[in-house]
């Protein structure tokens, strides 16, 4: 990609998208204008006309539009915010659990307001709970939808109507710059104009538009989207392994009896499946071959003890490690473990993350090029200009779902030597379905560990609605109190970081009036570094005994002694994110440990069966399986929610009939138009790797 493209391509250019919006958009893998306009819904809403109250079906979603009679704070177990709506026709409540005073306020007696939400029965007849909603002046003229509505994946500080005023931006900017306007010599688009339209087509469809077949990811526009997607994504698989033609490994033939040392030195014997994947790995690193190697195990399972088999190799071969964490918390996690671990055998491991001081970094860089650090465990930091390893042998890439493409392939050329790349092992434990480790992980060989260490009992789950929170909180209280501890997880999708901080804040007030005896902890994603370590560390100790947490120790928090997880609103979430919750309790050896789902009635289907698979079964792969079988049915972007794969729009599960045909496609494009091949590359997964015609 040229300078002056890039420049034309700036997501800057857009209205309104500063640099705490670019930090925002970059979250969602929007880098560019480009893939801006690429940013497609996950679902739609017909918001294009208004149904009377009385006429609104339970159950069903509609747009209401009435008066505000009346807004009132009420305390019942838990703050609730209730405003009464009138519209001629009958009466609706709105009813919010999380909400700011600012709403509250703009919430009058005598304003209008119009709701988008599903019509529930409650306790005063139909009522809303947290719709989205508009507040105006009577003499106010607002205008109704004529498309249907689409719905965005967005992230923490995006609210969902600005990030769509930033698309349709992005759309206008591409229709002024002449971009991704080329015609299709096969036609795709020819009933839409060009690629352009076929775009604008699924951001803002017509309301005659099919719904169903929106949904279900069967519209034409969608297949020609999909179908490329796919080939795009087995396009840079390919390339990915062109990467490696003409490259050598580092050659780390040394076997050192160090291995038998750290070995006896544990207090536990490695399980069959952790030797199995070790002699796999181990035999990669004596290749002169890079490895490419994705091991795949439960929570628990033992991943990081073989990546640390793997880093003591490397050294033993005078090689460096780096290790790669998504989170502060996980990198903190690993120093800890790896740093007692190798501290009698004489091995340097440091932490660099994104909130280590100047001084400290500088220190860092200089030893890392005197080749004085062995192993250096860290965030996206490590990825910042300047990190330069002396002679880098190994990368192991932890959670490698939440990383891009580019970085994680970044690593290639940190190895000091020209021409050798370093050994890569990338590691998680949300387990990825056979069908979509074929269709983008291709270039990589699979491990496995399929068993856990013995005396680890399963988390036994079970759910229960809202109406059981004072007992549950009261069992909470006998449990703690026998010295156990417990997580209390308060999950909120919401617009911003400061609504979910101060959901996990009220959450807080709550338990702590309500459990007196007990010592309770707050963490969430507003705390600075410090604050959030020092909770994490006196829950570990025991000082705290119930931690009110957010999602944000979903990977890396491992406090053994911690045996009962409640998970609020566990409807919120995909099947994966709360296996991987659940993974934080359950990891002492014979201990029994629960989890415990506390949902608000009623259930979706889609919820119902998430909360029914969590009660069946603690197999991950089973859970993932069933996740994108779920998810399947029309929530595109829950792929992406999971963290299984970075697709926008395809589904393998869903969309197996195209995989073969995009297989061949991609064959086809690789070998005989290379420039039409990187321009797939860079349209749908960014600019991320370097196309190589070796």
């Amino acid at each position: 990609m040229n300078e002056e493209f890039k420049d034309l391509q700036s997501i800057q250019n857009l209205k309104g998208v500063g640099p705490k919006g670019e930090s925002s958009l970059n979250n969602l893998g929007i880098f560019s204008i480009s893939d801006a306009a690429f940013h497609l819904p996950f679902r739609y809403e017909d918001r294009s006309y208004i149904t009377p109250i009385t006429d609104a079906s339970y159950q069903t979603p509609v747009l209401i539009e009435g008066e505000i009679m009346k807004s009132t704070v009420v305390f019942r177990g838990r703050r609730m915010l209730f405003s009464e709506i009138y519209d001629g026709t009958g009466k609706l409540t709105m009813r919010m659990f999380n909400f700011a005073m600012a709403q509250h306020k703009a919430l009058e007696k005598g304003k209008m307001i119009r709701c988008y939400g599903t019509i529930t029965p409650g306790p005063n007849g139909k009522q809303m709970i947290h719709p989205q909603y508009q507040v105006f002046e009577k003499e106010d003229s607002i205008e109704i939808e004529k498309n249907l509505t689409p719905i965005y994946p967005t992230t923490s500080g995006l609210q969902q109507n600005k990030l769509k005023k930033i698309i349709e931006n992005s759309l206008e900017y591409c229709d002024k710059n002449n971009l991704l306007k080329e015609e299709s010599e096969k036609k795709e688009y020819s009933k839409y104009g060009n690629l352009l339209e076929t775009l604008k087509f699924l951001h803002k469809p017509p309301v005659e538009t099919n719904l169903i077949e929106l949904i279900e990811g069967k519209h034409p526009a969608q297949q020609v989207l999909i179908k490329e997607e796919l080939v795009a994504h087995m396009l840079c698989a390919g390339i990915l392994k062109n990467e490696l033609e003409g490259r050598t490994g580092p050659s780390m033939t040394e076997i050192s009896l160090r291995e038998d040392d750290f070995l006896e030195s544990l207090p536990f014997d490695l399980t069959n499946a952790q030797n199995k994947v070790w002699k796999e790995i181990s035999g990669d690193l004596l290749d002169k071959i890079p490895m490419r190697r994705l091991l795949q195990g439960d929570v628990g399972s033992g991943k990081t003890l073989v990546g640390a088999l793997a880093a003591l190799h490397a050294q033993s071969n005078d090689y460096q490690t780096a290790i790669l964490c998504p989170t502060e918390i996980l990198a903190e996690q690993h120093l800890t473990s790896f740093s007692n671990w190798f501290e009698d055998l004489g091995i340097n491991v440091m932490l660099l993350t994104g909130s280590a001081k100047a001084k400290e970094r500088k220190q860092i860089v200089e030893h890392l090029a005197k080749g004085t650090i062995d192993i250096l465990i860290g965030t996206h930091a490590i990825f910042q200009e300047g990190i330069e390893f002396k002679n880098l042998g190994l990368t192991i890439i932890d959670e490698q779902h939440r990383f891009g493409v580019h970085q994680r392939f970044s690593m290639l050329e940190k190895g000091g030597k020209e021409n050798q790349s370093p050994h890569q092992l990338i590691m998680t434990a949300t387990p990825i379905p056979r069908t979509l480790a074929m269709t983008v992980y291709g270039s990589l060989e699979t491990s496995i560990i399929d068993e856990l260490p013995p005396g680890r009992n399963p988390v036994q789950t079970s759910s229960r609605p809202d109406s059981y929170r004072e007992k549950v909180i009261k069992r909470v209280e006998e449990v703690c109190l026998t010295g156990k501890r417990a997580y209390w997880v308060c999950t909120l999708i919401e617009d911003s970081d400061e609504l979910e901080a101060q959901s996990a804040e009220e959450l807080y007030k709550e338990i702590s009036t309500a459990l007196p005896k007990l010592k309770v902890g707050l963490v969430h994603g507003r705390l600075k570094k410090d604050q959030k370590d020092s909770v994490i560390e006196k829950f570990r100790k025991g000082d705290i005994q119930l931690l009110v947490c957010t999602t944000v120790i979903e990977v890396g928090v491992d406090v053994p002694e911690a045996t009962l997880m409640i998970i609020e609103n566990p409807e919120r979430l995909g099947l994966s994110q709360l296996h991987q919750l659940r993974g934080r309790v359950g990891r002492k050896a014979n201990t029994d440990s629960h989890c415990l789902l506390l949902y608000k009635e009623p259930l979706s289907g889609l919820a119902e069966e998430r909360i029914k698979t969590m009660e069946a079964t603690t197999d991950g792969f089973q859970i993932a399986e069933k996740d994108l079988e779920l998810r399947g049915a029309g929530d595109i972007y829950g792929i992406r929610q999971s963290g299984l794969m970075d697709l926008k729009i395809a589904n393998p599960i869903r969309d197996s009939n195209l995989l073969l045909d995009a297989q061949e496609e991609a064959l086809e494009l690789g070998k005989n138009d290379k420039d039409f091949a990187k321009t797939l590359v860079e349209r749908w997964i960014g600019n991320r790797v370097d196309y190589s015609d070796s």
